[in-house]
């Protein structure tokens, strides 16, 4: 359900606006890594605008993705310790020997109870 609603509401709307900009954007623009000389063939490239906006995206997005898995490693860190020594404590308690199946120990004034509540006031 919330898969057809993200493909509906988000993705085809997307997918729209991304295919106009790639018709709107069709001219070649000349891409060059040299500022000092504009028109070195080595070091220019020529594609249409839309590529360049798209490869822009990608890149932004991956650098960002890069960074958030960066940041959230301490946290990866913290949950792999914490598997461990869980792991670690199931372990132990698997180990310790378990209490004679006996019946259990019964008090003569019915179940054990906590402290009692307060009198409500009125």
């Amino acid at each position: 359900m919330f898969n057809r609603f993200m493909l509906i509401v988000v993705f085809v709307p997307l997918a729209i606006i991304l295919i106009a900009l790639a018709v709107a954007n069709r001219e070649l623009v000349a891409f060059t890594l040299d500022p000092f000389n504009p028109g070195n063939p080595k070091l220019t490239l020529t594609l249409p605008l839309f590529i360049f906006l798209f490869l822009a995206l990608a890149i932004g997005m991956i650098v960002g993705s890069l960074a958030t898995w960066i940041k959230q490693g301490r946290y990866r860190k913290l949950a792999r310790q914490r598997g461990v020594e869980a792991e670690n404590l199931r372990q132990a308690v698997g180990r310790t020997p378990s209490a004679p199946q006996g019946p259990a120990p019964s008090s003569a004034h019915g179940p054990a109870q906590g402290p009692a509540l307060p009198k409500p006031t009125t």
